[in-house]
């Protein structure tokens, strides 16, 4: 079973910069797809990047392109969504999640950390 835990989160002028780390626990992280995920206020939680397992295949919201950018490295069992030129919007909740190829079925997840972004 992988326990994940996510670290990173704050307040951040719009404009600004955070970096999320995601630290996985367990044999399977490694070798599966995992992405970040995030829910803003009021609304259902909402896909923003996703990795394959080898770092060969990356995806990102069409929200978050281009300011946004996942990477993992699997001999320290982590992830990172580096998130720049920051907006209101991307206010949230934002988890990271081992997932299945696509990234459409979320398999373990963390409880999350909270980004809030200040206009």
């Amino acid at each position: 079973q992988v326990q994940l835990v996510e670290s990173g989160g704050g307040l951040v002028q719009a404009g600004g910069s955070l970096r999320l780390s995601c630290a996985a626990s367990g044999r399977t992280f490694s070798s599966n797809a995992a992405g970040w995920f995030r829910r803003p206020p009021g609304k259902e939680t909402e896909f923003v990047a996703g990795i394959t397992w080898s770092g060969s295949s990356i995806a990102y919201a069409d929200s978050v392109k281009g300011r946004f950018t996942i990477s993992r490295d699997n001999a320290k069992n982590t992830m990172f969504l580096q998130m720049n030129s920051l907006k209101p919007e991307d206010t949230g909740i934002y988890f990271c999640a081992v997932t299945t190829g696509s990234w459409s079925t979320i398999v373990a997840r963390g409880k999350g950390t909270l980004v809030t972004v200040s206009s």
